[in-house]
């Protein structure tokens, strides 16, 4: 061995090199090995190696942690902090999509070039870009939470540029199918057609009408307060197993108080009179799960021969309907429990195409008046 070059002739006749590759959790070197047949083909790989792993512990530091040990450890600690559902979709996305294809390598390790070799991945599985979106948004959270911890100097997938997302545009129902759809709901027995009459008029999502007590209504002030969502979520211990949660809503903006329409109010007087326990909506005393809903909500917009129409539609119904009636954008954006005006825009910006018919029919009549 030559000073200072970690080269030594092993017992096997073979050469071999070691570069420090960072440290361990506990402190320790974490070390690297190359071996070669002779001193200088060593020592050759030997030079490489550690110009490499020099330039990385400049650039992202000099953590030897396996990227799956950190981010278990990350979702450890963020447990108590965040919903049941987020952990879980969170503990999901890293073990499905994350930990399988880069656990395995240490925080230093992780480049940009890993980062482009993990999305492309993703695209060649087939994922959305809004899923990939959300993935890589949880994996640079994690990784951002590294270097808070000086773990790592620079966030490796901060600058990712991912495929774009084609902007589907929603469709809400036109007036016609909404009416239709109404009078078969509450045609409905055991007013199983009542959430989808609900959903047309308050813009509620499934989960939170699922959540709605009774003690939620106002009757007196004809007030509907949102507070919370029940929703099934993959348990963490196991993907295959879910459960039912009840949780606060998605955002702070999505706790709310909706004004009770006339008919929305009779409706739901009506059920009360026939109503047990202390969900609005309930089998057994125990709030009616969302896929319930769903199932008997596509029983219903069969009977209408309406087809690709999803439950979530109709809350964009109830929210063009607010829209073309000249509702404020700030008024229609707290309804619907949106964190900003402009994220109501950018959604239903393609959604109100009778309201714009109009406007131009009236254009056209203005002109006539005047030639």
């Amino acid at each position: 061995m030559r000073k200072g070059e970690n080269i030594y002739k092993r017992k096997d006749g073979r050469w071999e090199g070691r570069y420090k590759k960072g440290y361990k959790p506990n402190g320790q070197i974490k070390y690297g090995y190359i071996y070669g047949k002779n001193f200088h083909e060593v020592r050759i790989k030997l030079y490489t190696l550690k110009a490499h792993y020099h330039t990385q512990q400049e650039i992202y530091g000099d953590a030897c942690i396996p990227f799956k040990e950190w981010g278990k450890g990350w979702l450890q600690e963020i447990q108590n902090d965040v919903k049941p559902a987020t952990y879980s979709s969170y503990h999901y996305k890293l073990s499905t999509y994350v930990f399988p294809l880069i656990g395995g390598l240490f925080l230093n390790e992780l480049t940009a070039e890993e980062g482009k070799k993990l999305v492309q991945h993703w695209i060649e599985r087939g994922l959305n870009p809004s899923t990939m979106q959300v993935i890589l948004r949880i994996t640079n959270k994690c990784l951002n939470y590294a270097k808070e911890k000086n773990k790592l100097k620079e966030n490796p997938f901060s600058e990712l540029k991912l495929p774009k997302k084609s902007t589907k545009k929603i469709r809400a129902l036109s007036k016609k199918e909404q009416g239709k759809l109404e009078k078969v709901a509450l045609k409905e027995k055991k007013n199983v057609g009542l959430p989808t009459y609900l959903a047309l008029h308050t813009g509620l999502r499934i989960g939170e009408i699922a959540a709605l007590r009774w003690n939620d209504l106002d009757f007196d002030r004809n007030l509907i307060h949102v507070s919370n969502t029940y929703q099934r979520i993959a348990l963490a211990l196991n993907n295959q197993k879910t459960q039912l949660v009840i949780g606060s809503t998605k955002t702070n903006s999505g706790a709310r108080t909706i004004p009770m329409g006339k008919s929305v109010r009779r409706e739901l007087l009506k059920h009360r009179r026939k109503s047990k326990g202390s969900f609005v909506f309930s089998v057994n005393n125990h709030p009616v799960e969302p896929r319930l809903l769903t199932y008997h909500f596509h029983q219903i917009r069969k009977k209408c021969g309406l087809e690709d129409v999803h439950f979530h539609q109709l809350r964009h119904t109830f929210a063009t309907r607010c829209l073309e009636a000249q509702s404020d954008i700030l008024s229609v954006s707290s309804l619907l429990g949106h964190a900003s005006t402009k994220l109501t825009l950018d959604t239903y910006a393609d959604s109100m195409m009778e309201q714009r018919i109009e406007v131009i029919d009236q254009m056209e009549k203005t002109l006539r008046k005047s030639a």
